[in-house]
């Protein structure tokens, strides 16, 4: 199908400052880096985001921020799933009036529901809205996992659902959803260390959270590969990936957020409980990132 959202998707962190409040400028510090690397879209309160960490109120403040920061350069999109119906509903609004331009829908992720629950669940999300909705499928966290052909049924019965972003990690998976189901639903893989091999695959994009700090190099590989230059997305994508395996391999948020500072945008530790990194891993990272080359280039 032809989508409008496609490309690399940066999941936004969330920055804190010394006293745990949200640091909004340098929230839209980290809006801009992405955006000036080249990326098709951000994502607020995404996991990347610590979205579950934050209280209603500062997701839609978030939210806002976001959209004010990125002023109609790329699109925004919101994670608005949260452990009841009701909350997500109003977050779901709450964003759609902000000017989000897609809605990403986590299904709850403490009580453990039925697949007919959670089906249930998303239908009156998105039946509450008129934004596209992006299903996000989690099943480490949700405990339920979205089949691809339950996927492709419930986008053939709600027409605004539209994507999905498939974070299983099995890309046998993805590439049911996308040959199988493509001609209603674009799917985003979620797992950063499979770009290359998901956009290959046909997939509509990827989601990252790396993009935060390898925005123009994720765009260059994803140029590339569109552009049908294999060899050239190969060897870019070798040159990035002793960086991606040590985030990846890492407690992901944190390590995020450690090659960040190294970058020399600090956005700040974790919220709590989360911890940051040990200062092993973290020096590990940081002498990466100062390694990285810089010889490719992201523009749009």
């Amino acid at each position: 199908m032809s989508s409008q959202l496609s490309g690399v998707l940066t999941a936004l962190a969330t920055p804190f400052a010394p006293d745990g409040e949200i640091d909004e400028k340098t929230l839209r510090r980290l809006v801009d880096r992405s955006v000036d690397g080249g990326v098709d879209g951000v994502v607020a309160c995404g996991s990347t985001g610590e979205f579950a960490a934050l209280t209603g109120a500062e997701r839609r403040h978030l939210v806002e921020t976001v959209v004010d920061q990125t002023a109609g350069r790329v699109p925004v999109v919101a994670q608005t799933g949260a452990l009841s119906t009701r909350e997500a509903v109003e977050l779901s609004r709450h964003a759609e009036a902000a000017g989000a331009s897609v809605l990403m829908v986590v299904a709850p992720y403490y009580e453990p529901l039925t697949l007919d629950e959670t089906l249930r669940y998303l239908r009156t999300v998105a039946d509450a809205v008129e934004l596209p909705i992006m299903l996000y499928n989690l099943p480490g966290a949700t405990g339920v996992n979205l089949a691809p052909d339950t996927v492709g049924q419930l986008a053939r019965e709600v027409e605004n659902i539209r994507y999905i972003k498939d974070t299983s990690a099995d890309m046998a998976q993805a590439g049911q959803l996308i040959h199988r189901h493509g001609d209603v639903i674009s799917t985003f893989v979620g797992w950063d260390s499979l770009l290359l091999t998901s956009i290959a695959e046909g997939a509509a994009g990827v989601m990252a959270g790396t993009a935060n700090v390898l925005p123009a190099e994720l765009v260059s590989v994803h140029r590339a590969l569109v552009s049908g230059e294999l060899d050239r997305a190969r060897a870019e994508w070798s040159r990035i990936h002793p960086l991606m395996d040590a985030i990846m391999s890492a407690p992901f948020i944190q390590a995020v957020k450690s090659a960040l500072d190294a970058a020399g945008l600090p956005v700040g530790d974790p919220r709590e409980p989360l911890v940051a990194l040990d200062s092993d891993t973290a020096e590990r990272i940081a002498a990466l990132v100062r390694a990285l080359p810089r010889s490719t280039e992201g523009n749009r």
